[in-house]
């Protein structure tokens, strides 16, 4: 893994920007991230929007938000963290892409990206992509610099902050595209699905960890309206597999667990 610690460009941020829709002439990387939204203010937010903006979040979140939250709605025969993130790398089949390009949307303070890159043993590269500069802060911050790129056994790792629901790259650039905990935060969610289809290559691979409504009627009603109020939306059980089947993605898996789902496919 591979990056800057602030005022300077690592190797890793070089390789992103041929991945770019748009790339700048002169790159803001002051932060030891590629910074595409500057000062841009965004006063609709959700409250958890707004959250997962804030200077206090990412100083809780890797270590306490995530596995108590996640672990409330996974419910106890649910996966722990790691087990999420070997299911990701397996289903994203990491170890057939070694030297592959990997994206992780809406990567927060980079724990699923730097697990990510983990399991690749090559010359590979995880790049995180998130709107809110705090949490790139402390992804930056808990990014190792490393010995030469893949001489420690795990691929580079740099991040991006732009709109992860608008995603700032070219098509087909990626391998393999994550979103593990994001997409239920989206104003639009199908929008950020046709973003994640349009940058992952044809037999790339798409993995998703995301909210799951409950079947029965009283629970399903009262998370559906805890989710509006807070700007979490509440999948219904079939919709984003339904959602990615009409988008041309096959070999569908999907496990539920309480109030959350994993999801993986294959873009045809």
């Amino acid at each position: 893994m591979s990056e800057a610690s602030g005022g300077g460009r690592s190797n890793a941020l070089d390789r992103v920007l041929p991945l770019l829709d748009r790339p700048p002439a002169e790159p803001d990387v002051a932060h030891g991230y590629l910074d595409l939204l500057g000062e841009e203010d965004r006063p609709h937010d959700t409250i958890a929007q707004r959250l997962m903006r804030s200077g206090f979040l990412p100083k809780i979140y890797e270590d306490l938000w995530r596995p108590v939250l996640f672990g409330m709605f996974k419910g106890p025969l649910g996966p722990d963290i790691e087990e999420e993130y070997a299911l990701a790398r397996d289903w994203l089949d990491l170890a057939a892409i070694p030297d592959g390009t990997v994206l992780d949307v809406a990567c927060g303070p980079g724990n699923v990206t730097r697990a990510l890159a983990a399991g690749m043993t090559g010359h590979g590269l995880v790049v995180g992509v998130d709107a809110s500069s705090t949490m790139l802060d402390r992804a930056v911050t808990d990014t190792v610099r490393p010995s030469p790129r893949g001489a420690n056994g795990a691929a580079e790792v740099a991040y991006v902050r732009g709109d992860a629901a608008d995603l700032p790259f070219g098509d087909e650039v990626f391998d393999a595209v994550c979103c593990f905990g994001g997409l239920y935060l989206f104003d639009d969610p199908w929008a950020a699905v046709d973003g994640v289809t349009r940058v992952l290559k044809p037999g790339g691979r798409a993995a998703f960890l995301t909210t799951r409504k409950p079947e029965l009627p009283v629970i399903g009603t009262g998370s559906s309206v805890l989710g509006r109020l807070t700007g979490i939306r509440m999948f219904g059980a079939d919709d984003l597999c339904n959602a990615l089947r009409g988008r041309g993605f096959t070999a569908l898996r999907q496990r539920t667990y309480g109030l959350m789902q994993f999801v993986g496919a294959t873009r045809g």
